[in-house]
């Protein structure tokens, strides 16, 4: 038997599945159900997988499966539910199980991303885009948007905690604050992982190492491809 809650969750995923042809958001599924936390969706989910009617996919991050509806509506539910549609409106069509991304990630899922390729972090080097090679990265390391991953050469940011052969995880964008790392395009050719600071009229990629210099550069000739969210290394 369900919980009221557990019921209201599953009817409105299956709905929204079959409505949109993708999950909804995290928050979507916590204002459905007009609770106050993320963390009460993720006990629901669980509680549902554990019952049988969802199932999580193995080597595919963040994608549940619907595998079943309650058969009978009066006897598997405490109350009708007032937030989402009721069963009977979801009984409408044959249900086949539904699989498509959705906002929920567990700390222990991997999420596997595009390795494009060595990206230097003392002299700039072109940026490669090799999305033939993917690297698992753990769910709880990334957080919303798109991310890509490369390998670190060099060692102008070793005094930023970054070492040759690590791989950076980066979240695509265009825009960064003062002070943030980024994956700068210069000239649109040559990529290099820096700090960016802004002065003067003038965009600076500057090194964490007194070895290296900053380069000082117009704004028309470096473009943001990204911004480090999280660092892999291997011992």
């Amino acid at each position: 038997m369900l919980t009221r809650k557990q019921y209201e969750l599953l009817v409105y995923i299956d709905n929204y599945l079959r409505d949109h042809g993708i999950s909804p958001s995290f928050d979507e599924m916590k204002e459905a159900l007009a609770l106050k936390s993320k963390s009460g969706i993720h006990r629901l989910i669980t509680g549902l997988e554990e019952r049988g009617f969802i199932r999580r996919l193995a080597h595919r991050a963040r994608a549940l499966e619907v595998i079943r509806l309650p058969e009978n509506s009066d006897d598997d539910v405490p109350e009708k539910p007032n937030n989402v549609t009721s069963i009977a409106s979801a009984r409408k069509a044959p249900h086949r199980p539904t699989t498509v991304p959705t906002a929920f990630s567990d700390a222990n899922e991997a999420i596997s991303l595009p390795l494009y390729g060595r990206i230097a972090a003392g002299t700039p080097i072109e940026a490669l885009r090799d999305q033939s090679t993917m690297v698992q990265v753990p769910a709880a390391l990334l957080g919303a948007g798109d991310h890509y991953a490369l390998e670190v050469s060099g060692d102008s940011m070793i005094d930023a905690g970054i070492l040759d052969g690590d791989t950076v995880l980066i979240q695509r964008c265009e825009q960064a604050h003062d002070g943030t790392i980024v994956v700068a395009l210069v000239d649109d050719s040559e990529a290099t992982l820096k700090r960016l600071k802004r002065g003067r009229g003038e965009v600076m990629l500057e090194p964490a190492n007194a070895r290296y210099e900053t380069r000082s550069l117009s704004p028309d000739r470096v473009r943001i491809q990204g911004r480090l969210v999280g660092l892999l290394r291997q011992y």
